[in-house]
């Protein structure tokens, strides 16, 4: 009997000593987060991006001038680094969700970033990194490594602090009623705090750049990134640090997988089979969708199937492939944006012949005309926002929207004018330096304003605040929320396939321009060569895109926002 009371007792301790564990650990948890690790996941983000923005304006002309690569070649290198940069961050994401988590994802990316920018600013601090001044050979093929090396570690540490933005909204405390409006303030100052990185970016440093050599140039980026590292360490004992799970990526194998084991299996006669599908507790899916029927297979119960995810599926993993491979089509009409994009190189190499003097002792660095496409984005959104839309419902008598799906129409129109404007504006610039008696000089300045150039930076900006946001808008309302990170991760997808595409049409022009001896469009000389024409190709293709988009956007059919909009137009009616 003593014994039994004994254990009792010694349960009955045990049991509140669970208790207590159970609420140090939710009493340690609810410590945890909140608005005042906000400012420290901001802060990493923005002086990141303040920093490696302001690398790559100037980096044509460190390629050329330093390393004495043919504008081909460099031209290239650049092309590839955009795209490792932009496909960095699904990778990112994978990693983040899959195996380190977004705390050691940032943290990882925050330290390798650092790493290259240092090594980055190395290369200009240390003479044997370039070829030697007194030599006209390009730099040889451990100096080039060394280089590629730094562009890489940036881009894969790019990738890693991608996961800012949802880390941040790990932060938030469930039980706060005023999560919504907290995460709300926080998403906007993250966005401000981006845009303002990049003004700062593209005007100061870039300035350091132009006026202060390399060696301070490369040296500041490398101290903000250091900053960025130390700021983000410094609240890691009050981070909300969630495990990873599994990602959508690898739900998307196991469907394709799955799918193609059982591709001899008979689809049931119809869809109205609950107990032949696998899927979710408590979902709202009975079976999947007639689209793409091939998939469904991947959700079928069988008698061999197990409680693997590798054996069988449920129906949300089929459906959501299914979002991604539907707007496969329309999301590839974007490349065109990013292709366009990638030429600023060649506007660069543009700039630096124009007079770019605004005062007689003040002129703007050739690499900080793109601050003028921020301007354009943040002034068409603005427009769009507080001035369009509002007339254009009171006009109407009824609130006016368009669409996502149109909105990315309507850039992909502006990036056509853009290209065009921009092989007229070169038509006129290299007439003019032939004029000048200056085709064998490319590096002498022409009588002939740099603010030519506004205009292509203004298109520019109003086809990517139509078509990015519109894309971005576009995706989260066609995907499940579960979707949410894949939705973030596309667009910058969408951009590294269409940096890869810009360097193999760059490539093909410099190849069949430069037959039997002639002169290539795409010269190292930028007054013999004919950029113009080389626009003008690029126009080409941007008009066949154009016509692409019309038929996928009729081929994709009605979205989520229009079926909704469609149900308020009837019950008004009615």
């Amino acid at each position: 009997m003593e014994k039994e009371m004994e254990g009792a007792l010694v349960e009955e301790e045990m049991n509140e000593q669970q208790e207590e564990e159970k609420q140090d650990m939710n009493n340690n948890q609810r410590c945890k987060g909140g608005l005042i690790t906000m400012p420290f996941i901001i802060g990493n983000e923005a002086l990141a991006k303040m920093a490696s923005v302001g690398l790559s304006p100037n980096m044509i002309v460190y390629l050329i001038g330093d390393y004495r690569l043919r504008v081909v070649k460099a031209t290239k290198i650049m092309f590839f680094w955009f795209a490792a940069t932009n496909f960095a961050p699904l990778f990112g994401a994978f990693l983040a969700d899959s195996y380190l988590g977004r705390f050691l994802a940032i943290a990882f990316g925050s330290i390798i970033t650092f790493l290259g920018m240092a090594l980055l600013w190395l290369t200009a601090m240390i003479a044997e990194a370039r070829p030697s001044p007194l030599s006209h050979e390009s730099a040889t093929a451990p100096q080039l490594a060394l280089l590629i090396t730094c562009f890489a570690l940036i881009s894969i540490g790019g990738g890693g602090i991608f996961c800012s933005l949802a880390f941040g909204a790990d932060q938030l405390n469930n039980n706060n009623n005023k999560k919504e409006r907290v995460l709300e303030s926080f998403i906007s100052w993250y966005i401000a705090s981006q845009a303002v990185s990049v003004v700062f970016s593209l005007t100061a440093i870039v300035y350091i750049q132009d006026r202060y050599g390399w060696k301070l140039g490369f040296g500041v980026p490398a101290a903000l990134m250091l900053l960025s590292t130390v700021f983000f360490f410094l609240l890691s004992h009050r981070y909300v640090k969630h495990k990873p799970h599994k990602s959508l990526l690898t739900s998307f194998a196991q469907v394709i997988v799955v799918a193609f084991k059982n591709r001899k299996l008979q689809l049931p006669p119809t869809t109205h089979h609950p107990i032949l599908y696998h899927h979710n507790k408590d979902s709202t899916l009975v079976a999947p969708s007639h689209k793409l029927r091939f998939l469904n297979k991947a959700c079928i119960v069988t008698n061999n199937n197990n409680n693997s995810s590798w054996s069988v599926c449920t129906i949300e993993q089929v459906e959501e492939l299914k979002a991604i491979i539907k707007v496969i089509p329309l999301w590839s009409s974007g490349f065109m944006l990013s292709i366009s994009s990638s030429q600023s190189s060649f506007f660069l190499l543009q700039a630096k012949t124009m007079n770019r003097h605004i005062t007689s002792n003040f002129q703007i660095p050739a690499g900080s005309f793109p601050v003028f496409i921020m301007i354009s984005v943040f002034i068409t959104a603005g427009v769009y926002d507080r001035l369009i839309i509002p007339l254009a419902s009171k006009l109407r008598g009824k609130p006016v929207r368009i669409s996502a799906k149109n909105r990315m129409g309507i850039g992909l129109f502006f990036c056509f004018l853009d290209l065009v404007v921009s092989a007229v504006v070169e038509n006129i610039r290299r007439r003019k330096a032939i004029r000048e008696g200056y085709i064998d000089n490319p590096e002498a300045i022409l009588d002939m304003s740099a603010m030519w150039l506004i205009p292509h930076n203004v298109l520019n900006g109003i086809a990517e605040a139509f078509n990015a946001i519109g894309q971005s808008e576009f995706y989260y309302t066609e995907f499940p929320r579960s979707m949410s990170s894949i939705a973030a991760a596309l667009f910058s997808f969408g951009s590294a396939i269409g940096n890869l595409l810009a360097s193999l049409i760059f490539s093909i022009v410099d190849d069949i321009t430069s037959k039997e001896g002639k002169q290539s469009w795409v010269s190292d000389n930028i007054n013999k060569g004919h950029y113009d024409k080389y626009y003008w190709v690029l126009a080409i293709m941007s008009a066949v895109n154009m016509v692409y988009y019309l038929v996928c956007n009729w081929a994709y059919g009605p979205t989520i926002e229009d079926a909704a909009g469609n149900r308020v137009h009837e019950e008004e009616e009615k």
